[in-house]
């Protein structure tokens, strides 16, 4: 199985439970790992055989920014069925969703949530 990565997509959406957040938004930063069958395009060097990221990455920011969320796992959740409704040839798909900008008392990079989601059998 391959895998083809979308690193530091940055994208500014209002999840949050505080109400700040809600209101005021922040940056948040996704790690985006998508494994398939890549071996036809290996071969064919034809964009249609591949996962094409550039339109993955359309797809995440819409999924992501259409909704505000309190909760980053269910923002995760959303990217990743985004994802595999919208890529037959993706089989599993991982987000690392960051929260750089948390509003936490303390010095820190940030706080995440990585979840993975595999496509269902049938």
């Amino acid at each position: 199985m391959d895998t083809i990565h979308i690193k530091g997509l940055r994208i500014f959406a209002y999840h949050g439970v505080g109400a700040e957040e809600k209101r005021d938004g922040q940056n948040f930063v996704l790690d985006i790992a998508m494994k398939g069958d890549l071996s036809q395009a290996r071969r064919s060097d034809d964009l249609n055989e591949t996962i094409n990221y550039a339109a993955v990455c359309g797809t995440v920011r819409e999924a992501f920014t259409k909704e505000s969320f309190d909760l980053i796992e269910r923002a995760a959740q959303q990217v990743c069925e985004a994802v595999l409704e919208g890529y037959p040839k993706v089989e599993e798909v991982t987000v690392l969703l960051k929260k750089p900008e948390a509003p936490i008392p303390e010095e820190f990079d940030y706080v995440a949530v990585e979840i993975t989601q595999r496509r269902k059998e049938g």
